[in-house]
């Protein structure tokens, strides 16, 4: 497994992360969840502590993508590892889910994950969402422009505006939404 290049997905995924891509997060999340969360799950058997060890694998992952080392294996084999390593700390009674440097209130974090997640998730829906819909949602967001004027500033017709926003606010609502089914909600926190 050593001598293997890892493949090329793998190399630029860290370097994305590494860089502090937000949008890499999520799709590294849209990818591995499913995996991470089952195999907590597998070894916990519990689904809150399984969607705890998610947000901190997907959290150490974020605040450490450099120790990710591709000479040792895929990116998913890694996830893996610290997947397991984080379920056997939780077994052992070595993780209570509390934030040991932030707030007291445990839900603190809980809602700092979530929110984290959530626009990493909207960064990536809208940096992967058709031109049209994201021009015309930047329009109105980022410039304040209503409908009309939007459909001016595209050279569309009003009723073509208002159906590219539509759309394009029913993909960013998916970023409150899990990825897949099965998986806990998005989510990422401590580090490992």
């Amino acid at each position: 497994m050593a001598e293997k290049a890892p493949p090329r997905w793998d190399r630029r995924m860290q370097q994305r992360l590494s860089r502090g891509e937000a949008a890499a997060l999520g799709e590294m999340y849209d990818r591995f969840a499913a995996l991470v969360h089952s195999q907590a799950n597998r070894m916990l058997d519990d689904e809150d502590a399984a969607g705890v060890v998610t947000r901190e694998v997907f959290g150490y992952v974020w605040e450490n993508p450099d120790m990710y080392d591709p000479k040792q294996g895929s990116m998913r084999a890694w996830l893996a590892f610290l997947t397991h390593r984080a379920s056997v700390r939780r077994l052992r009674g070595g993780a209570d889910g509390v934030d040991r440097d932030g707030p007291d209130d445990p839900g603190a974090l809980d809602e700092r994950v979530r929110r984290a997640t959530a626009a990493a998730r909207a960064d990536y829906i809208v940096a992967s969402m058709p031109a049209p819909l994201r021009a015309a949602l930047e329009l109105a967001y980022a410039q304040r422009r209503d409908y009309r004027q939007a459909a001016a500033d595209l050279g569309v017709t009003e009723d073509e505006a208002r159906r590219r926003l539509r759309l394009g606010l029913q993909l960013l609502s998916t970023a409150r939404t899990h990825p897949a089914e099965g998986a806990p909600p998005p989510g990422y926190g401590r580090a490992l």
